[in-house]
């Protein structure tokens, strides 16, 4: 049974595979090339046939947004807001980059938690306190992470965080360039994917 159930079930990139990133909205601490990484990021994933999700806030989120619009992605936003009016007019977040956009009403700690689990995997770009509860979170449910290394803030401390007692090491990936990187997370879901399966 389980193996009719895989030759039946697909498991190369394609929608289906929701990519999250998560990183900074005030890009202050961000490196230098953070944004255009952001967008490399966005655009890989579209390119691999997967969806971008997102907080649907400013900065590194809304980037990647911007880069997967660019490459005709589709892009599904998690807003702290109760309301498109709240959204844009109390949070002030935008929406011109999001296909769709998920009003939880959860503020943003609780909006992390549904963006994160709803995503099959979470890419960590540059990144300040937001950044490391969503990285925290995607780490205990134990979903496979990519870093990307030298965007700044939490993403360049991750492997210190890591390092010491930890568990789920193994599916972390950390990689400095935006599509190497978003090609070892989609082989990480895929292999996630493959044990639902067995």
């Amino acid at each position: 049974m389980g193996k009719e159930i895989m030759k039946k079930t697909n498991l190369r990139a394609k929608p289906g595979f929701k990519i999250a990133v998560a990183g900074a909205a005030d890009i202050d601490c961000c490196s230098p090339g953070a944004v255009e990484l952001a967008k490399e990021v966005g655009r890989e994933i579209a390119r691999q046939g997967c969806l971008l999700v997102t907080g649907a806030t400013t900065g590194i989120p809304n980037y990647s947004a911007e880069g997967a619009k660019a490459e005709g992605g589709v892009s599904i936003g998690f807003s702290p807001a109760v309301s498109e009016e709240a959204h844009t007019k109390s949070y002030r977040l935008p929406v011109e980059f999001f296909d769709v956009i998920v009003y939880t009403g959860f503020d943003y700690s609780g909006r992390n938690l549904l963006m994160t689990r709803a995503a099959d995997g979470v890419i960590i770009i540059c990144g300040r306190m937001g950044t490391l509860n969503e990285f925290t979170i995607a780490f205990e449910d134990e979903k496979p992470i990519g870093v990307l290394e030298f965007s700044g803030g939490v993403a360049d401390r991750i492997d210190d965080i890591i390092t010491g007692p930890q568990r789920a090491i193994k599916k972390i990936v950390f990689e400095r360039d935006p599509q190497r990187l978003v090609r070892k997370l989609i082989s990480k879901i895929k292999q996630e994917k493959r044990k639902n399966y067995k």
